[in-house]
């Protein structure tokens, strides 16, 4: 057994490059302050330019290189095309985040099948035109590379109230993790995904507040989290690290619950 005389090396991601999608989301934000702040070069993408300038600003200001990218990463060329901005800019590409998605609820009558493909479009389909082309950048430069990937908790568990999209589509990424993981895993490049469950973001802050209708489904949610609580940033700030980091190596196809032990029971 070998000796690790400072174990906190196997988390440096210092001078490393990461691309995120959705940077302005989030998730995305979570994964930029993250990243920058232990070191890492940034491609930030996203497409709502004012928030993406307002974190590539950020980042700017705690020390990173930063390159802003005001695109979605709907089609293969636009993919391509972010993964060589990250080689023009910082010479590779070393960790991809893939933060980009949407969700679109609605009962499965009310909900049109363009709907339904525009989700399963973001969060599927992206993510796996995305993967392939980091796949690809990492695999010429031989040294292996992170890939992570977003999933949810209802990617394990259905959801009563119109959610067949979202569930769909992050079962989906699951399948993608799980099968990249082992297809890539000879090359040295890791697949795995953080799926969270409700944390706090612009669009669920109303489930923090103290009015009657956040309370009443704050504690239907919280009858089934260990912890006790709602997620906040910081809970995906770790995984993240870990999983862009050197400490994660050994682990690939692997599905992160970010949950407070939700899935568990």
């Amino acid at each position: 057994m070998s000796t690790i005389s400072n174990p906190l090396e196997m988390f440096d991601v210092k001078g490393k490059t990461a691309l995120i999608t959705g940077a302005s989301g989030a998730f995305g934000m979570v994964a930029a302050r993250v990243l920058s702040g232990a070191g890492c070069n940034l491609v930030l993408v996203a497409g709502n330019q004012d928030a993406l300038d307002d974190i590539a600003d950020e980042c700017r200001g705690a020390g990173s290189k930063v390159v802003a990218v005001n695109k979605r990463p709907t089609d293969e060329l636009i993919c391509a095309e972010l993964v060589q901005a990250a080689v023009d800019e910082f010479g590779g590409l070393d960790i991809l985040v893939v933060a980009s998605g949407m969700n679109k609820i609605a009962m499965i009558n009310d909900m049109s099948p363009e709907t339904f493909t525009s989700v399963m479009d973001a969060n599927v389909t992206q993510s796996w035109l995305l993967a392939r082309a980091a796949a690809a950048q990492m695999k010429a430069q031989g040294n292996g590379g992170k890939i992570v990937l977003v999933s949810s908790a209802r990617g394990l568990l259905g959801h009563p109230a119109g959610y067949t999209a979202y569930c769909a589509s992050k079962s989906a990424v699951d399948g993608i993790t799980k099968s990249l993981g082992c297809e890539l895993g000879p090359t040295g490049i890791t697949v795995n995904a953080i799926a969270p469950t409700v944390f706090r973001s612009p669009l669920t802050q109303w489930m923090f507040e103290d009015d009657e209708k956040a309370k009443a489904v704050r504690a239907g949610f919280l009858a089934r989290v260990p912890k006790g609580r709602l997620g906040e940033p910081e809970d995906l700030s770790g995984p993240l690290l870990f999983l862009a980091s050197k400490a994660s190596d050994f682990y690939t196809g692997h599905i992160l619950y970010a949950d407070g032990g939700y899935t568990a029971g």
